[in-house]
């Protein structure tokens, strides 16, 4: 393995393949979340299945091989809902799923020429250093809050927005059993401390029976997602139809997503994985953006939604990883996975929890709810999400607190991020803060141009996200 090197970086081939079974079955919800959501705008359950399994397979491969870093990748939460709720318009029935996956297509190719032409890489190097520390506390914060959720210890509720989460619940249980667990092993300073706490979770959840044995252990892959963009809707490709200004709009919104999620995500692994130089600057950092691009685009033609630099790479580095081999051997599960579905949905597989009563109180309470969906937990894996965020927090302790002119956008992005769902979004309010106190203290030279140009974008991006609303 001298082509990856791992005991130059202080790792070694096993702590590899452990991290990147680690970091597969971190991921490892997504193969069956992304086509539960994909198949509420239409797309093939089956088919999104199948695709959202060889997108990550190509592309945790391909990432791992040309950047010997340990970055994973699998089709991107929010990303997906965005385009299954926002573009295709599941509500209004506005456009055929293949149209949706044309917008991630198109869009990933547009982010790929940014990349080739230098511009993406810029606008990482411009942002500065504290900001880029914010960005991975709050990705951090991001996580845990994920696993909470997934675990079940919060809840929504009336008023307050969350609350504490039934304890009296098995998955709830299996949840807390699997974090103290890894808690432990971790402080016990156990090799693989997060993959054994998570096996732990999984077994207590068969017990108690929030985990079940699959029926059967193979299931045939189904290709009928493959060349969406270019399937043929009303007589012409779906590609095609994107001729119009709501889809033009939808693909730069998208595009806006996928390009800070991905800054988002890479800064915050580069600084955990210990490649993130003094100045907050990554190197090699066009490798990495180019095969992400090259995942946006391939997972609209695969029809698994973008494929992208995935957080969750972060459980992996947790356990040792610093090289490319992490991503490829989770890659290569993710390639069993299309044909071993039903076995793995012992670890990644979510328990369905009636949500009702929460629904109904908030209800009550004058919340405009407009369905009322079950609560999916998730709670072998969640502990582990807990763990990584924790272990993402030491970024905080290097922002000058008690400089306003720096703390304060910081604060923005870290608490933004997690509260709106979103590291887009948390970013922009960042990122415009800084730029507003940079002009008022009269330090404008201070600020890079393109920093500029990016805040501009979030803004007018915000401003159409505000009128979307207004209008509906």
């Amino acid at each position: 393995m001298r082509v990856f090197d791992p005991e130059s970086r202080g790792s070694s081939i096993r702590t590899e393949i452990v991290a990147g079974v680690t970091t597969f079955m971190t991921m490892s919800y997504i193969i069956f979340v992304n086509p539960a959501i994909l198949s509420a705008a239409g797309v093939p359950f089956a088919g999104a299945a199948t695709a959202t399994a060889i997108g990550a397979a190509v592309f945790c491969i391909l990432m791992g091989i040309v950047t010997n870093r340990p970055i994973a990748m699998a089709s991107g939460m929010g990303l997906n809902a965005a385009i299954a709720f926002g573009v295709i318009g599941v509500a209004q029935g506005n456009y055929p799923w293949q149209v949706g996956m044309a917008v991630i297509f198109v869009e990933g190719v547009v982010i790929l020429i940014l990349v080739l032409t230098g511009l993406r890489e810029r606008v990482m190097n411009a942002i500065p250093l504290n900001l880029k520390r914010a960005i991975g506390v709050g990705i951090g914060i991001f996580i845990t809050v994920i696993g909470l959720i997934q675990g079940g210890l919060i809840r929504p509720a009336p008023v307050t927005i969350v609350t504490l989460g039934d304890l009296s619940h098995k998955g709830v249980i299996v949840t807390l059993i699997g974090l103290l667990a890894i808690v432990v092993l971790k402080a016990a300073r156990v090799r693989g401390f997060i993959l054994g706490g998570m096996m732990i979770a999984a077994l207590v959840g068969m017990i108690l029976g929030v985990v079940t044995l699959p029926e059967r252990i193979v299931a045939l892959p189904d290709l009928s997602t493959i060349g969406a963009p270019f399937h043929f809707i009303d007589g012409r490709p779906a590609v095609m139809h994107l001729a119009t200004v709501s889809l033009a709009l939808a693909v730069f919104s998208i595009m806006l997503t996928d390009f800070f999620d991905t800054m988002g995500t890479v800064v915050a692994v580069g600084e955990q994985a210990g490649f993130v130089d003094s100045t907050g600057r990554v190197p090699d950092l066009r490798g990495i953006l180019t095969i992400d691009s090259l995942g946006a685009a391939g997972g609209g033609l695969l029809g698994a939604s973008s494929i992208t630099s995935y957080i969750e790479s972060a459980a992996g580095i947790a356990e040792g990883a610093r090289t490319g081999l992490m991503p490829i051997v989770t890659g290569l599960l993710f390639l069993g996975a299309a044909f071993l579905a039903p076995l793995i949905s012992v670890v990644g597989g979510g328990t369905v929890v009636p949500n009702v009563h929460e629904y109904a109180e908030m209800i009550k309470a004058g919340f405009h709810v407009p369905d009322a969906p079950p609560f999916v937990m998730y709670p072998v894996t969640a502990g582990a999400l807990v763990i990584v965020g924790f272990m993402m927090m030491n970024g905080v302790r290097d922002i000058p607190w008690t400089d306003f002119e720096e703390s304060f956008p910081s604060f923005l992005v870290i608490l933004g991020i997690p509260l709106t769902y979103s590291i887009s979004h948390g970013i922009g309010m960042g990122f415009i803060s800084h730029v507003v106190i940079k002009l008022v203290h009269r330090k404008w030279r201070d600020v890079h141009p393109l920093l500029y140009a990016v805040s501009l974008i979030f803004l007018v991006n915000f401003l159409l996200e505000a009128v979307r609303e207004g209008g509906g």
